[in-house]
């Protein structure tokens, strides 16, 4: 039986990522969205959770660029202030709802 070169750890705990290579990916990801196409087939796993909560909240054709727009600028202020959480399109809504019921 041969070993392997990856020392078992190494496997079951994936790299942590830093900000700004969340960053890049997530802008990544949105452009692919933007474009209606994905050129790439491998994804992490925080991606596909993303990936999967879009499509879930289900937006309109006419609100769809202007409400990623925003959420893009959302979330890359959220990693810019060095939050590890991940934003969410469906958490940012239920956050603009929120705002915008209590300016009303």
């Amino acid at each position: 039986m041969q070993r392997s070169r990856w020392p078992i750890s190494a496997i079951e705990s994936p790299p942590v990522e830093d900000g700004q290579a969340i960053l890049v990916r997530f802008n990544r990801l949105m452009r692919d969205l933007e474009n209606g196409a994905t050129t790439r087939n491998c994804f992490r796993p925080w991606e596909v959770e993303l990936l999967l909560d879009i499509q879930e909240c289900d937006l309109g054709p006419a609100n769809r660029r202007r409400v990623l727009q925003r959420y893009r600028r959302a979330f890359e202020r959220r990693i810019e202030k060095g939050s590890s959480q991940l934003l969410k399109l469906s958490e940012y809504l239920a956050q603009s709802r929120t705002r915008s019921t209590r300016a009303a």
